[in-house]
């Protein structure tokens, strides 16, 4: 579960968005903050994973907050999105110095900001299960903060790992086993049955049961594209 604490002067408007982080899988709200000592408080006190930060806050603003941060250490760290009417390109150049995940204008709707959480926790639960950083991994992960509309595509809504199980099962001619797909990608054999399954619900991957000598099927996976 994904802990997030909301950061906003506005009193409603905090409310509307920890209710939204509430109705998103895989998100909790934890609290809302309204100036940037509470926010500094709560972000010791909860030890959230992400903010969503407004940059106008009556006691300073929200980039001054997370440069206050730097005491914490990575692993306590939270991540943020920045959520605010602010549109000058010289906020949306700090915040992107600083690290913000996102910067979403304000009005905004639940679609918008759902898209951004769901694209967020793909990121984090990809972080958490590589192993190794090849290059289409980073690509990926790059990208599903920055490029929205790409998640409409057939690959859009897989995690950075599920994504490069496809890719290794596309790239078999004769087809792969979930252990086959845990030794290329160097990652458990349960995790690659976790995201072939997955896969295969989306329609992209076909099962199909190869019967050996023993009398005991084989589960190989084929591009659902192949004849």
């Amino acid at each position: 579960m994904i802990t997030t604490l909301v950061i906003d002067d506005d009193y409603r408007v905090a409310k509307v968005h920890a209710a939204s982080v509430d109705r998103i899988d895989g998100f909790r709200s934890v609290g809302e903050a309204h100036s940037a000592a509470e926010a500094a408080a709560l972000i010791q006190a909860l030890r959230p994973n992400l903010l969503l930060l407004d940059l106008y806050l009556p006691d300073g603003g929200g980039l001054q907050l997370i440069r206050s941060l730097p005491e914490l250490d990575l692993a306590t760290r939270p991540d943020f999105i920045v959520i605010t009417a602010a549109r000058d390109i010289d906020s949306v150049r700090q915040a992107i110095q600083l690290g913000a995940m996102y910067y979403l204008v304000k009005p905004f709707g639940f679609v918008q900001l759902r898209e951004q959480l769901q694209a967020y926790r793909q990121l984090h639960e990809g972080l958490e299960e590589a192993t190794v950083a090849t290059q289409r991994t980073v690509d990926a992960l790059y990208g599903l903060m920055r490029t929205p509309g790409a998640r409409a595509t057939e690959r859009g809504r897989l995690s950075p790992t599920a994504a490069e199980v496809l890719d290794q099962v596309r790239g078999s001619a004769s087809g792969l086993s979930a252990a086959e797909v845990a030794a290329l990608l160097g990652v458990s054999r349960a995790t690659a049955q976790r995201h072939l399954a997955q896969l295969v619900r989306a329609g992209l991957v076909d099962l199909r049961l190869n019967y050996g000598s023993t009398g005991r099927p084989e589960h190989r996976y084929r591009d659902s594209r192949a004849t």
